[in-house]
């Protein structure tokens, strides 16, 4: 393996504060205010749901120790798909791009721009689901196209947090910076009114009577719930969809490596630092959820709102508009996160050769304008198709679909990546490590083993979620073949790999 010191045509604009709030700003979005619900009639108990929650955590921040030791040997702009890159090969570095690009970064995008214009629409009426601007086209029996007014509120979000973010490292930061700090006191102003206000003896007695005793846990499968050890665990395993994907996201400043300060120090640091801030939150935000209402409650709250729930137990009346605010507060901050550092992964792989050309440029204001460009179209397209239940005759959203597709790819991408890590510790012993991973061989081993079983599990009993997500993964093998072909015929020979493999020295 190459020498691989940090980028230098980057601007390097991040601290380790900065950093953290990338981490911490990324991961902090929608899902705590939500996923608890279905984690809730998944296992039947609150006890169940705390323990599902403190191992999605522990997983998180084992995945943060691990990464640091390869963004200290690798600080560059790619993250992730440069991980993948020296671990293995090119190709496998693609899969990962392209399903980033494809789904796991864009979807996200359109969903928490969505989420941010539903709750704006708490406070203005005429932002609405049903409000049309354009009424659903349909292009097939169960597949439409539609322009609501909140479609074009995320729409607009996406264009305005992109155009902000291709003038320049400093903007996106202040925003960045700006928002996470909001929102993590808000996010401890809800955990502070639940402990604190809300708590109460019928909600407690309820849920922590008999902690470990499921009731009424929806079936997995026939015949098989959290009622049995065997079903327990399997809800243990599938439930894992829920908290996992509100953790996602955690591993977005390895992207941004070459903008920031001392990479070999602060992002491992952030990833540690940004992970923990949110693993502590989102459990204590679970406490207070489950200390505030009965088990019941949160089973069945309206849209899966368990956080609106809580607010609206402690301020009848007013819980609703308080927590749209707050919520309103996270998403913004979430998706400049998510916006700002995907670009950066595309930025590696066109230097590659392996994404379109312009995505491997830096603008005047040193950023990879195009590349954000690219991703705000993409992400922005995503917005308007729907799909739709001739069932019950409701739209749903195509980006929700593909994000419950691509969990399971990117719990696999995780796994390889932590793979590669012990695979690099053999294959390149010699390569310079600033950091080492706290607890290896223990902490990888462990991670790598809990998270194949719960691919394991997710093929078996969510078939139809899972291995579509895969196969949109696979899919990209075609795509980088033509990549690859048009790279050797510009290059005028065959070759790996563009112009990122220049090393230059750090600043």
């Amino acid at each position: 393996m190459r020498a691989m010191t940090a980028d230098t045509e980057f601007k390097r604009g991040l601290g380790a504060f900065d950093a953290t709030m990338v981490v911490a700003g990324s991961i902090i979005g929608s899902g705590i205010f939500l996923v608890s619900a279905e984690m809730s009639r998944q296992l039947g108990s609150a006890g169940w749901v705390l323990v599902s929650w403190v191992l999605s955590g522990v997983l998180t921040i084992m995945a943060a120790l691990s990464y640091g030791e390869l963004a200290a040997m690798m600080p560059r702009a790619g993250g992730q798909y440069v991980y993948l890159r020296e671990a293995y090969s090119p190709v496998l570095g693609f899969l990962y791009g392209w399903t980033l690009f494809l789904v796991i970064q864009t979807g996200t995008i359109a969903a928490v721009s969505v989420g941010f214009a539903r709750h704006l629409g708490v406070l203005v009426p005429w932002i609405s689901d049903g409000h049309y601007l354009v009424s659903p086209i349909h292009v097939t029996s169960g597949y439409a196209v539609s322009l609501s007014s909140v479609q074009l509120v995320a729409m607009l979000l996406i264009a305005l947090l992109t155009w902000a973010n291709t003038r320049g490292l400093e903007y996106g930061r202040l925003i960045q910076n700006s928002f996470t700090t909001t929102k993590l006191a808000a996010l401890v102003g809800l955990i502070v009114v639940g402990l604190a206000l809300g708590a109460n003896a019928v909600a407690v007695h309820t849920n922590f009577g008999n902690a470990w005793q499921p009731h009424a846990a929806q079936p997995i499968a026939p015949g098989l719930d959290a009622g049995s050890l065997y079903g327990l665990l399997i809800a243990l395993a599938v439930a894992q969809v829920g908290s996992l994907f509100a953790f996602d996201a955690w591993n977005n400043i390895t992207f941004t490596a070459g903008e920031v300060r001392q990479p070999q120090r602060n992002v491992p640091l952030s990833l540690v630092a940004g992970a923990g801030i949110a693993v502590l939150l989102f459990l204590l935000a679970n406490v207070a959820y489950v200390v505030t209402l009965p088990l019941t409650g949160i089973q069945n709250a309206p849209g899966d709102r368990v956080a609106a729930m809580t607010m609206e137990a402690v301020f009848p009346g007013r819980g609703a508009v308080i927590l749209a605010l707050g919520i309103m507060v996270s998403t913004f901050g979430c998706c400049n996160g998510i916006i700002l550092s995907g670009a950066r992964a595309y930025y590696a792989m066109a230097r590659d050769g392996l994404f379109f050309r312009a995505a491997g440029r830096l603008n005047r204001a040193r950023v990879p304008g195009a590349g954000l460009v690219l991703q705000g179209l993409w992400a922005a397209a995503l917005v308007l198709p729907r799909t739709y239940d001739t069932g019950t005759g409701r739209y749903g959203n195509v980006y929700s679909n593909l994000l419950d597709y691509i969990i399971s790819a990117s719990l696999l991408f995780y796994v390889l990546t932590i793979a590669g890590l012990v695979r690099l510790r053999f294959t390149r012993p010699d390569a310079p490590r600033p950091y080492r991973a706290v607890g290896y061989p223990v902490v990888p081993a462990i991670y790598i083993a809990v998270a194949v079983v719960i691919l394991v599990v997710l093929c078996i009993y969510r078939p139809s979620t899972t291995w579509p997500g895969l196969g949109i993964a696979v899919l990209g093998l075609p795509v980088y073949a033509l990549f690859r072909r048009r790279a050797s015929a510009v290059a005028g020979q065959p070759g790996e790999r563009g112009t990122s493999e220049t090393v230059e020295p750090e600043e």
